[in-house]
C-alpha cells in the first residue's frame, strides 16, 4: 500500500473512531432513568392530542451498555371487574392492551443524524418483537423527545421524557 493509501486508511479509521466515540458519548448521555412527560399524537393537520390520556405514566431505563426497558401506560385504564386478568371482559382487555406500550431490548444513538435505533427483543405488541425501529430524537438538557414513525393515517406519536432526579 502506497503512502496515499495509508493516509486514506488512517483517515477512514480516524473518522470511524470519531463517529463511534460520538455515538458512545450520546448513549452515555441517555443512560439513566427517565419519566414520561407526554405521549402525544401529532395529526396530519398539525393538531396534537394525548395518545395515552390526560396523565400518561411511564418509565424509560437505559443502562450504560445500551440496554433499555420502556413502559407507557394510560392512567385512566379501568380495573377488571372480576379482579382476575384471566377473566376480563372484551372491553377490559381492549383497554388494557390499547392503554399500554411496553418493550425492551437495546438502544443506540446517532447524534450526527438525530436518530435513535431501538432493537426490540420483546414487546407488549408482538409484531414489534425482533424488529429494529428508528426514531428522530432531540436531547436538550434533561429532556429527551422522539417521534415514532407515522401510522398509516399519518399520525405521528411523540414521546417526551424527563431525566428522573
Amino acid at each position: 500500500m502506497g503512502r496515499n493509501g495509508r493516509n486514506m486508511a488512517g483517515a477512514v479509521l480516524a473518522l470511524g473512531l470519531l463517529a463511534a466515540s460520538a455515538a458512545a458519548a450520546a448513549e452515555a448521555a441517555l443512560a439513566g432513568t427517565w419519566t414520561l412527560v407526554a405521549a402525544d399524537d401529532l395529526h396530519p393537520d398539525g393538531h396534537r392530542t394525548p395518545g395515552y390520556g390526560a396523565d400518561p405514566q411511564g418509565r424509560l431505563i437505559i443502562d450504560g451498555q445500551g440496554r433499555y426497558s420502556l413502559q407507557i401506560f394510560k392512567a385512566e385504564r379501568p380495573k377488571f371487574a372480576a379482579g382476575d386478568k384471566r377473566k376480563g371482559a372484551p372491553a377490559e382487555y381492549e383497554s388494557a392492551v390499547l392503554g399500554s406500550s411496553t418493550h425492551f431490548g437495546t438502544i443506540a444513538a446517532d447524534p450526527a443524524h438525530g436518530v435513535l435505533t431501538f432493537r426490540i427483543a420483546r414487546a407488549s405488541f408482538p409484531n414489534w418483537e425482533g424488529t429494529t425501529q428508528t426514531r428522530q430524537y432531540q436531547l436538550t438538557d434533561d429532556t429527551l423527545s422522539y417521534k415514532v414513525p407515522a401510522a398509516p393515517d399519518g399520525t405521528v406519536p411523540i414521546s417526551v421524557w424527563r431525566r428522573a432526579p
